[in-house]
């Protein structure tokens, strides 16, 4: 994954096996992100958070889409 600064769309799949990216959506212009966690009590957020911002080796935070599948992340300095 070639993201270092700004900010990205990606597709969340809760309550997945394990947490990964799957790939890129073209026609949705969105990274495909399985999570392990449920999508209830915000855990599936805080989870996209976390694995993220471990891949990347920086801060992020989702800045839009908090109730839904799509969601825009931005890296944070």
């Amino acid at each position: 994954m070639d993201i270092k600064t700004g900010k990205f769309k990606i597709i969340a799949k809760p309550n997945s096996r394990e947490n990964k990216m799957e790939g890129f959506d073209e026609n949705r212009k969105a990274y495909r992100v399985s999570i392990k966690a449920k999508p209830e009590g915000n855990k599936a957020n805080a989870e996209i958070i976390k694995f993220l911002s471990k891949l990347l080796k920086k801060r992020v935070k989702i800045v839009h889409g908090l109730k839904s599948r799509e969601k825009t992340i931005e890296i944070l300095d």
